[in-house]
Order: structure tokens, then C-alpha cells, then sequence
């Protein structure tokens, strides 16, 4: 199992920046390909980014491409979400997840895939 403690959210104006950060705990974060997925009042989680287990391969949804940057460091147990160009629209709870993926699979860019949430922080962008 492994638990997963976002934090790094909070109130930023358009065009400004902000780092999210998720710890993990376990010794087999390694294993898990991680991804950020946002939730807004009245929509459906949705998904942000992922990265592999061995940090080598990001996909991003397209909303966000070219502005937000996920890595991880296996060493902290942490992966990271570097949010820049921030938008009204970006505005959501941003939660961290873990997935096993299946085999020769990297990454999953599916809700459904992923087996371990964090409890997700506020990010809000003023206008």
C-alpha cells in the first residue's frame, strides 16, 4: 500500500505559478506510475498528467501541455507538479494517485486505473 499527502495549493493570480508537491509513503513508490488528475465544482475528476515508474515518459492532457511540468524523485518518495501560465480554469482540487501498471504498460491516463488517492489540495486562480 502506500499513502499519498499532496500539498503546495493555494491562491495564485492569473499568469502566476505554483508547485504542488505529493509525499508518499512506502518503500515501493518506484513501482507506481503516478499522475495528477483536478477536480472542479460540478465536473468529473479529470485527468492532468502522469509520469512512469522510472521518470522517463510524461503525457499531459492537452488543457495543459506546455504549461505544467510533472517529475518525480524516487529517492523522496515524491512527485511533483510545476504549474506556470496559470488560467482560471485550472482552478480545482488537484489530487496525486498511484497506479500499477499492467504489463508493458507505462502509464495510465484513466481514473479508473489508478488504486491510491491522496485527499487532494485547492488550487485557485484568480482573474
Amino acid at each position: 500500500q502506500v499513502q499519498l499527502v499532496e500539498s503546495g495549493g493555494g491562491l495564485v493570480q492569473t499568469g502566476g505559478s505554483l508547485r504542488l508537491s505529493c509525499a508518499a509513503s512506502g518503500r515501493t513508490f518506484s513501482s507506481y506510475a503516478m499522475g495528477w488528475f483536478r477536480q472542479a465544482p460540478g465536473k468529473e475528476r479529470e485527468f492532468v498528467a502522469t509520469i512512469s515508474r522510472s521518470g522517463g515518459s510524461t503525457v499531459y492532457a492537452d488543457s495543459v501541455k506546455g504549461r505544467f511540468a510533472i517529475s518525480r524523485d524516487n529517492a523522496k518518495n515524491a512527485v511533483y507538479l510545476q504549474m506556470s501560465s496559470l488560467k482560471p480554469e485550472d482552478t480545482a482540487v488537484y489530487y496525486c494517485a498511484a497506479d500499477s501498471p499492467g504489463y508493458g504498460l507505462l502509464y495510465s491516463t484513466s481514473k479508473y486505473e489508478y488504486d491510491y488517492w491522496g485527499q487532494g489540495t485547492q488550487v485557485t486562480v484568480s482573474s
